[in-house]
């Protein structure tokens, strides 16, 4: 498959935005073609586009299937794997969201609120005690936050996110005519 300047243009900077969140630069590379392809791809094709070893891609097709992020489609005539990824960006957000507060958010939680309740915590100072008190209230509050805003129809996230916007416009004076 040839790719335009644009696609190329739009599948490196998403390799080089995944790396900036910890995601290998190819399993993002990958993903990215995958959705702005917006069709199945087999992985020798894959490989082929964007010029990387076969196990390479086989790899991160795997790690992206971990993630939620990419599934088996299958060909009609075809009895090769075929890989996709939704094209809806609001569940791609959502599924992310979601896999990041599992893998991240979730063992932090648990890890603080076992120092929390450690008969080893009266030998740490109160000031030891107190940032790990209210570092664990953050995460439950953001991890609440969380689970409410995947909730909302992505009509009515985005609504949430542009009156968020305002308002912060609106405290900082930024609406002064």
């Amino acid at each position: 498959m040839e790719l335009t300047p644009v696609k190329q243009k739009f599948i490196l900077h998403w390799g080089e935005m995944g790396t900036l969140w910890g995601v290998n630069r190819t399993v993002s590379q990958i993903h990215a073609l995958l959705y702005i392809v917006g069709c199945p791809m087999q992985a020798e094709e894959i490989a082929d586009t964007l010029g990387v070893a076969r196990s390479n891609v086989s790899n991160s097709l795997k790690e992206l299937q971990n993630w939620k992020l990419v599934k088996l489609a299958h060909v009609m005539g075809d009895r090769r794997a075929h890989y996709e990824t939704s094209l809806d960006v609001w569940e791609l957000f959502r599924t992310v969201v979601r896999e990041r507060k599992e893998r991240e958010f979730n063992p932090t939680i648990t890890t603080l609120q076992q120092c929390l309740d450690s008969p080893d915590l009266d030998q740490e100072d109160k000031a030891t005690q107190l940032r790990i008190a209210e570092t664990l209230a953050l995460m439950k509050t953001v991890t609440t936050w969380t689970d409410e805003m995947l909730r909302l129809e992505p009509n009515t996230l985005m609504k949430l996110l542009k009156m968020g916007a305002a308002v912060q416009k609106f405290v900082r004076g930024d609406d002064k005519q």
